[in-house]
């Protein structure tokens, strides 16, 4: 059976109470928020979020990022010492999750945060927030996709992949900065970026004064979501860096720059004709999504600038690119 399909703008008081009513079943409902559609349940119910890994097919080595309303409700689940409460004033509510330590007794059951004694806490803005103030409870709620796939960033997106196994989507319109969250953690004075995302470093650190410190090579140990080496991917193999396209090759350009073999390529798109970083990065999965829809067997990429949002959209693209278990 399809899930129900509400649309925000004509009746949000609706959405908020029939979401309510189905996360207090220990079922999850999909939920816009400005990063991307999350898969969201009770992240104190270990049968709900037992439901998330199934729906998905995640892995549970894989923690899943807790939302909460406000700070006042991340800190009754985790500890925040100066930084990192620094780090949330400044950036909630937004795409940035901090990854601190547990409260104990706190209630997150550890299938959420893969028995790890830490938590990722994040503040969304808007419609999401709204839900869990109304909840009063967590909610974790990964990217509402197959796992491993390209993530949702429309309704229409998540109807296409999980629209029969959930019960409720919620319509918000397109996600409004298209790439997951940025996620940190603070250790003492250091500041570790986990995985780039909405927020961009140099906006980090500007705010800190402190200079992100990034993982070189493989992670060593899964500490936050996003971290797998192959996600985010399509169907069709990805090429990267590409400065033509092959015969039948889809094509994704960045700011408009003309590219060889156009003529012969499958399909020609450009996450941001006017170079925009911030448009690429809410553009970004929704044309992964058209380029994979063509039929072609590999899709090739133009450069994309590495700096601001760019260094996320390199990462999700070369985790879209990797070499894949299936």
């Amino acid at each position: 059976m399809a899930a129900h399909v509400i649309d925000i703008a004509k009746d949000e008081g609706l959405a908020v109470r029939t979401a309510c009513e189905l996360l207090s079943e220990g079922l999850p409902v999909a939920i816009p928020t400005e990063t991307v559609y999350g898969l969201a349940a009770d992240a104190t119910n270990p049968a709900a979020v037992t439901r998330i890994y199934e729906t998905k097919g995640r892995p549970r080595f894989n923690p899943l990022i807790c939302h909460v309303a406000d700070l006042a409700m991340a800190e009754r689940y985790g500890v925040f010492d100066p930084l990192t409460r620094k780090l949330a004033e400044a950036f909630w509510p937004g795409p940035l999750t901090l990854v601190v330590p547990l409260k104990a007794g706190c209630g997150i059951h550890p299938l959420a945060t893969a028995g790890l004694d830490t938590v990722g806490l994040r503040v969304p803005r808007g419609f999401a927030a709204a839900v869990i103030r109304a909840f009063d409870r967590p909610l974790a709620a990964p990217s509402a996709n197959t796992s491993g796939r390209i993530s949702p960033t429309s309704a229409q997106h998540v109807a296409q992949d999980l629209g029969d196994k959930l019960s409720l989507i919620l319509d918000g319109g397109a996600s409004l900065v298209g790439v997951e969250s940025t996620i940190l953690r603070v250790e003492g004075d250091r500041l570790r970026l986990l995985r780039p995302g909405g927020v961009a470093a140099e906006d980090i650190e500007q705010v800190t004064g402190l200079q992100l410190e990034r993982q070189d090579g493989p992670a060593p140990a899964i500490e936050a979501p996003g971290m797998l080496a192959s996600h985010y991917a399509p169907s069709a193999a990805v090429r990267l860096n590409a400065t033509d396209a092959q015969p039948g090759e889809a094509l994704i350009r960045f700011g408009g720059r003309p590219t060889e073999g156009t003529e012969t390529a499958a399909a020609v798109f450009d996450l941001s004709p006017g170079g925009d970083l911030a448009e690429a990065a809410m553009n970004l999965f929704d044309t992964l999504k058209r380029a994979d829809a063509v039929g072609a067997t590999r899709i090739a990429v133009a450069p994309v600038p590495d700096h601001g949002l760019g260094e996320a959209i390199n990462d999700r693209l070369a985790r879209a690119a990797a070499p894949r278990d299936n």
